[in-house]
């Protein structure tokens, strides 16, 4: 059997770790410039569309297949388990549990970065935590100060009027997100409902300073087997 891994996330590292000479390579998006090390034999970047994957699964001799990407990532994550199905490959998706809301959080739950301008007041400073990938899609955020937090230095100016970047590399800490918010003085946060516990902390540090926060919905998920659990990825790997 030869593992595709397919990785992005925490948990997908974990479970690289624990698959650490059993015959298997993790794939990446290459959505950060100098991604983490990671346990198993690694490739970096796209495959090319559905041609691309199908031919690198036949060269690769790919056997297996486990999507441990972004719970947003959900183009990828259709077109891995259609392409899949179709070959025949046994296939799971790792996705992690949605974050709940806890006493004392002030969610608002919206479908699509669009839908946030209707809930943020002109003049609002917001902070967004969903990354570049989507940042042109909070164009309508006009009147407003945006701050979207990335991982690498941007490599161009922001994208729409009334926005700047801030870089940060992830850990952060409860304490670290209170000291910034406070700092900014953030009025609303937006984040996709990404779930995973070290990415929570921004959450608790909303509850504790009372700051809004916009939460997207995840997108449906598709008809093909799914685990939440790094144990639980890991026993469909042994039963193959």
């Amino acid at each position: 059997m030869t593992l595709l891994l397919l990785g992005g996330t925490g948990e997908a590292r974990q479970i690289a770790a624990r698959l650490q000479g059993q015959d298997a390579v993790i794939s990446l998006a290459g959505a950060t410039r100098t991604p983490e090390a990671q346990p198993l034999p690694t490739r970096i970047g796209g495959f090319g569309g559905v041609s691309g994957f199908k031919t690198y699964l036949q060269d690769a001799g790919i056997t297996a297949v486990l999507d441990a990407t972004h719970p947003f990532a959900h183009r990828i994550t259709a077109r891995t388990a259609e392409v899949c199905h179709a070959r025949q490959l046994p296939y799971v998706q790792f996705l992690r549990p949605g974050w709940q809301p806890e006493p004392g959080d002030n969610w608002i739950e919206i479908l699509s970065e669009q839908e946030a301008a209707a809930h943020i007041p002109q003049g609002s400073i917001v902070f967004l935590g969903t990354g570049r990938q989507t940042l042109e899609r909070f164009a309508n955020l006009t009147g407003r100060e945006v701050i979207c937090r990335q991982i690498d230095p941007p490599d161009g100016p922001f994208p729409f009027p009334g926005g700047r970047y801030l870089v940060g590399r992830p850990p952060f800490s409860v304490a670290d997100e209170i000291a910034l918010f406070q700092k900014l003085g953030v009025d609303f946060l937006v984040v996709k409902n990404a779930g995973g516990a070290p990415s929570r902390t921004k959450l608790t540090a909303a509850r504790q300073l009372g700051i809004s926060v916009l939460m997207i919905a995840r997108p449906p998920q598709g008809d093909w087997p799914i685990v939440d659990t790094v144990e639980g990825a890991l026993g469909w790997v042994q039963a193959l």
